[in-house]
């Protein structure tokens, strides 16, 4: 199957604001949350990925189709550690690799530090981005367990290509 990144344009948008409430949906079994009185989960950074540095909105395609979404944001500004901010693939293309082939493309157009982070309660996306990544770095990632104001989860910290895992912040 034939998996392509497309970087979103401002053109985009609309697709993008419709894929992510495909996925608040699935998401919100995991944080228990709601619609608004229009029927829709929103989601209030959006808008920041087309006017904000660090910030990268992609379209998954699958053999031309439509599969998903993917944002990526940086997390420093100096030497930036990039982080999968939001990823979705659709029910229909799961379990057939891919999200696997989107994630491998994505980290390989942003070479250097990653941090990948889970909620506590979404085990599945644990499983899955334990097996990817694993897979991705030949097994050389760390996983710490956050349970801070700012996150609760695992976070998986792996380098790629040139970033080695020694020289990765940990906290």
């Amino acid at each position: 199957m034939k998996i392509e990144i497309q970087p979103a344009s401002l053109e985009d948008k609309t697709i993008l604001r419709n894929l992510m409430e495909l996925y608040a949906y699935d998401f919100s079994e995991f944080e228990q949350s709601d619609v608004d009185e229009h029927g829709l989960f929103g989601y209030e950074r959006l808008d920041h990925y087309w006017t904000e540095a660090g910030r990268y909105p992609f379209l998954v395609r699958a053999h031309g189709r439509l599969a998903g979404f993917v944002l990526v944001r940086n997390l420093e500004e100096t030497t930036p550690v990039h982080s999968i901010a939001e990823f979705f693939i659709l029910r229909k293309y799961r379990r057939r690799g891919v999200g696997k082939a989107a994630a491998h493309q994505i980290f390989g157009m942003f070479p250097g530090q990653w941090r990948v982070a889970q909620t506590e309660d979404n085990h599945p996306a644990q499983a899955f981005w334990r097996k990817v990544i694993s897979g991705y770095t030949q097994g050389n990632f760390k996983e710490i367990w956050s349970n801070d104001d700012e996150w609760k989860g695992p976070i998986q910290i792996f380098g790629t290509e040139s970033a080695a895992i020694s020289k990765l912040p940990m906290t």
